[in-house]
């Protein structure tokens, strides 16, 4: 019976149980990996307001505010900007967000381009 319990001992603890081999596992090799760059700021666009004969002032003051980050004020700025020059710089962020207002825009009847700043 000692016999057995010893037997029983070594098998749990890993010990040969009679005919099994054992095997390495072979090195594999490791690629260094490369070092990544961190993300860089994605390039800027511009977003444009264009003077139309169609809307009135107050209402592209409104639509302004309602849509962006800008104030009255800069709203208003940017209004007469575009009035008595044909075109007016609204603000400059990253291409998805400027076609988002460029759609937000037409939709409420305003003519808004956009193209890269350089």
């Amino acid at each position: 019976m000692a016999e057995k319990s010893k037997q029983d001992e070594k098998e749990s603890a890993g010990g040969d149980k009679g005919g099994s081999t054992a095997t390495v596992a072979p090195k594999s090799k490791t690629k260094p990996t490369p070092r990544k760059n961190p993300p860089g700021l994605l390039p800027l666009w511009k977003v444009l307001l264009h003077n139309d004969d169609k809307n009135n002032v107050v209402f592209v003051i409104e639509t302004i505010v309602e849509l962006t980050p800008l104030n009255v004020q800069d709203a208003e700025e940017r209004t007469v900007e575009a009035h008595k020059s044909g075109v007016s710089l609204l603000l400059t962020t990253h291409k998805e967000r400027a076609e988002l207002y460029q759609e937000q825009f037409t939709s409420k009847g305003l003519t808004v381009t956009i193209e890269p700043a350089k």
